[in-house]
């Protein structure tokens, strides 16, 4: 595939996880990245070290976001890939998943890439060109967890509204499609119980956890030029976690 030289990406959710793994790969290819992340302080770090642009957003925050891809253009004339990577995965079983966390959850998750998809269409729209990447999961559109009912149907929701989109920019220049990774080797993910990792280890094939940037670079296979012909479709990246008929032993 080409180099992504000159290309504006703008990744949200950049600061750590999945997101920074995310931003590490598109810099690494040779886009001018721009880490998008509601902890200012912690994004403009993560920015010096990957050579990338840092602007703090708030994605629950349509404002925010408007004022976010402003700023993009203002500095770097142009938006070409969207990462909405942004999200949270906290645990609350049925008892406890009152409406204010079902709501808060999905305010983020799906509201969230919703705003940044739309802040980011204008520019995308003016030159006939861009690539949306959304971060799902495999909960809720393939597997089901304890105490991730809330997050799961956020994810699956994010589908939803991808492949409407889809076809709603098939003739745009634009593509959107997005990634469903398994268990990520995240500061998230290590806040999670030991009895949760070792269960969600346990049903890996491959026998480990996956790293950010292998996420990052089913990103940046989908973000490519050369998948143009690829739109409203998603890739799993989970260690084959999806695969046994029965319990791995």
């Amino acid at each position: 595939m080409h180099a992504l030289t000159d290309q504006v990406a703008i990744v949200t959710g950049a600061a750590r996880g999945i997101g920074r793994g995310i931003a590490s790969v598109l810099a690494a290819e040779g886009a001018r990245v721009v880490v998008v992340d509601v902890d200012a302080a912690l994004g403009e770090a993560t920015a010096a070290e990957l050579g990338a642009t840092a602007v703090s957003a708030d994605v629950t925050d349509g404002a925010s976001v408007e004022a976010m891809a402003a700023r993009v253009l203002e500095k770097l004339g142009r938006i070409d890939i969207l990462a909405a990577n942004a999200g949270a995965y906290p645990f609350a079983d049925l008892n406890a998943l009152d409406e204010q966390v079902w709501n808060s959850v999905m305010d983020l998750n799906v509201g969230g890439a919703v705003r940044s998809v739309r802040a980011c269409l204008p520019a995308m729209r003016a030159r006939g060109y861009g690539r949306i990447v959304l971060t799902s999961s495999i909960t809720g559109p393939v597997t089901g967890q304890t105490g991730f009912a809330h997050y799961g149907a956020s994810k699956a929701a994010m589908l939803g509204f991808m492949r409407s989109a889809a076809v709603e920019l098939a003739r745009s220049g634009i593509t959107i499609n997005a990634v469903l990774p398994g268990n990520v080797s995240t500061p998230g993910f290590a806040d999670t119980s030991d009895e949760h990792r070792q269960q969600m280890l346990s049903s890996i094939p491959m026998g480990r956890y996956a790293e950010p940037e292998e996420v990052g670079w089913a990103v940046r296979f989908l973000a490519s030029p050369e998948a143009s012909y690829i739109t409203g479709q998603t890739l799993i990246v989970d260690g084959g976690q999806v695969l046994p008929e029965a319990r791995l032993s």
